[in-house]
């Protein structure tokens, strides 16, 4: 199972997808082989919870616990297996053979989960995820193919996702080059883009057209929340920097975003 936010993000905030749809081969040889070697040499009978980290195409291990995990009934809907009920059959001293459970499943459809976040019922605090946990609830989406699997469970979540309209995006330097392939994907479902001065510059310059300059909340008016309040924007796409200007323009588009429902 493969998060889609990166780690340093809490697994039960993070949303999911069975089977992986970005981790190499090498680097699911690599889980497949260190997973139940490391139950073994624990001792682990039953469920085991171990979450990997890959950097550079290599994994590592942030952390085994050996105990049932908040996805367990995701991944038994997604397989069609009950782990639970396995897992304590195990524990009472049946075998996996007899269980008849002892290969991975092979999967023709994706299964995503994704969180459900109470942030509109906690007024004042940001919507950036981290380390701790702020979800209330999951729900999950299956379908064929993964864009399509990824909408359902968005669309479960509560989010409105927009078919046309103008998308605003203001994204720090690490992740300009990243977003050029949604600008322009974006562009081509007919959305119109606005973006801050720098992310309007850098997606001009990779042949991005179209992109019209908005500004900053303290550069002046008519800014994002204006655009917002006008119902002029229909899906905010911005990477927050954690630095001062961040902490208070980025808390109050994200507010606002959420306040009028906008994804």
């Amino acid at each position: 199972m493969e998060h889609i936010e990166e780690a340093g993000v809490h697994s039960g905030d993070s949303a999911c997808a069975l089977p992986t749809q970005s981790i190499s081969f090498e680097a699911l040889t690599t889980i497949r082989e260190w997973t139940p070697a490391l139950a073994k040499s624990l001792g682990v009978v039953g469920l085991i919870n171990i979450q990997y980290a890959v950097h550079q195409g290599k994994p590592f291990i942030i952390e085994a616990n050996p105990r049932a995990s908040r996805t367990v009934p995701f991944v038994s809907k997604a397989i069609g297996s009950p782990l639970a009920k396995y897992a304590s059959l195990l524990m009472a001293g049946k075998s996996l053979q007899e269980l008849d459970f002892t290969a991975e499943p092979v999967l023709d459809h994706v299964a995503v989960k994704e969180a459900v976040l109470p942030f509109d019922k906690f007024p004042g605090t940001d919507t950036i995820l981290g380390p701790e946990m702020r979800s209330t609830g999951e729900v999950m989406g299956i379908d064929t193919s993964y864009p399509q699997a990824y909408a359902k469970a968005q669309i479960a979540a509560g989010m409105r996702l927009p078919t046309e309209g103008t998308a605003y995006m203001s994204m720090t330097d690490a992740q300009k080059e990243g977003s050029v392939a949604v600008a322009k994907a974006l562009v081509q479902l007919g959305f119109k883009l606005v973006a801050t001065k720098g992310t309007c510059d850098f997606l001009k310059q990779q042949g991005v057209a179209n992109v019209e300059t908005v500004l900053k909340l303290h550069e002046g008016r008519p800014h994002g929340v204006d655009m917002m309040q006008n119902d002029e924007i229909q899906l905010i796409i911005i990477t927050p920097s954690g630095d001062e200007v961040d902490s208070k323009d980025g808390l109050i588009l994200r507010r606002k975003a959420l306040a009028y429902k906008i994804p």
